[in-house]
């Protein structure tokens, strides 16, 4: 299991993922989830993925390849990024259609889910998930984050803070909140975690960060974080016995 997550506000768009992999309780290994595609000026695109390792990496690769070759359209010349979801879902598809019943042969789960955002020039800032089966949707006003993998246990916080207005420095805090609070209730998820920060509008490289095992920032927010959520839990009203109606 894995846990990925980006959220976009206007200022831009926060991106961050874990990085660990298990196949088993004694077989746990690291490997980078995010995937960055970027030229200044024309656009910047940012890839996290949660599933099957080996059909992720197929994945990225098969796009990979696609830009090498110059087999237009590519993730490099898409004209929009409606447009790169569906080059990912594509490829998402052809790698299962290809890989699927051999995984299954030995039951394997082959599933494989990617969260693409960016800009491309000439349009908005856009964030997609894109499902195991290839088909896609696009984050809106309403619904202005997504996560795949090990979900439920960061996304409570990632709903009371982020809004449209949410600063980038608070969203990316949120982010990493979001991140503890998996990491402390699953093993499956674990550091390092790779963080990366879109400006909107930039069309400039995105800011990357991995924050390894015993960072100071990441050792910092972990303890203010309980701290004031211990401190806010000592001030909650007492339950008042006497309001009970026991007639």
């Amino acid at each position: 299991m894995t846990y990925c997550v980006a959220t976009m506000i206007d200022a831009g768009i926060v991106f961050a993922s874990d990085s660990r992999t298990h196949a088993g309780v004694d077989n746990i290994s690291t490997f980078r989830k995010m995937k960055t595609f970027e030229r200044t000026g024309d656009r910047t695109l940012v890839i996290v993925n949660s599933g099957n390792l080996a059909v992720t990496q197929a994945t990225l690769n098969q796009l990979e390849q696609a830009i090498r070759r110059n087999s237009e359209p590519h993730l490099m010349t898409a004209y929009s990024m409606y447009e790169v979801a569906e080059l990912i879902g594509l490829a998402l598809r052809e790698v299962r259609h290809r890989d699927g019943p051999f995984l299954m042969e030995n039951n394997v789960d082959g599933s494989a889910s990617f969260i693409v955002g960016g800009q491309i020039a000439g349009e908005q800032q856009r964030l997609f998930m894109v499902y195991s089966e290839g088909n896609f949707i696009e984050a809106t006003f309403e619904t202005p984050y997504f996560q795949i993998g090990e979900v439920k246990y960061g996304k409570p916080i990632i709903d009371r803070v982020i809004s449209a207005g949410t600063s980038m420095d608070d969203a990316i805090k949120c982010v990493l909140v979001s991140f503890d609070s998996t990491m402390r209730s699953n093993l499956s998820v674990g550091m390092p975690i790779d963080l990366a920060c879109y400006q909107r509008n930039s069309l400039q490289p995105s800011r990357t960060y991995r924050f390894i095992e015993q960072d100071n920032y990441m050792m910092d927010l972990r303890k203010n974080w309980s701290e004031g959520v211990r401190k806010a839990f000592a001030q909650l009203p007492n339950f008042d016995w006497s309001t009970i109606n026991n007639n």
